[in-house]
């Protein structure tokens, strides 16, 4: 099944971190530590998490992470999609909310597998 392939790996990205703990991009950044991934937090406005450094893009990480889990509006994931497709990364988790039509049509054509109408929080 998708969603326990993508539970079986180790390098997560979080697009759309928050330092904000009632936000869902804090929790889904706090959840997958606790499952013990290493995890990439990723926003344009914050430099640090939780003593982490922050990335601006996924292009800034210094690994190459194996699923990306998207917590913003569905434009930016339409933008996120495209970066994975030139990084390299086959996996996106979009989380509800996150996901667009054209997002998940995008992924599907170019070979990325896509999880979307999920929580994370909820399947792991």
């Amino acid at each position: 099944m998708l969603i326990e392939d993508f539970l079986k790996e180790d390098v997560f990205a979080v697009v759309g971190a928050s330092s904000n703990p009632e936000k869902y991009g804090n929790k889904i950044y706090q959840h997958l530590k606790k499952l013990g991934k290493k995890v990439y937090p990723i926003h344009p406005a914050i430099t640090e998490l939780d003593g982490e450094p922050v990335y601006k893009t996924l292009s800034d990480i210094p690994e190459k992470v194996s699923v990306v889990d998207v917590v913003v509006p569905p434009q930016v994931t339409e933008k996120v999609v495209e970066e994975c497709l030139k990084l390299g990364i086959t996996k996106v988790w979009m989380q509800p909310g996150a996901e667009s039509a054209k997002a998940i049509e995008f992924c599907e054509k170019n070979n990325i597998d896509v999880i979307s109408n999920a929580c994370v929080m909820m399947e792991s």
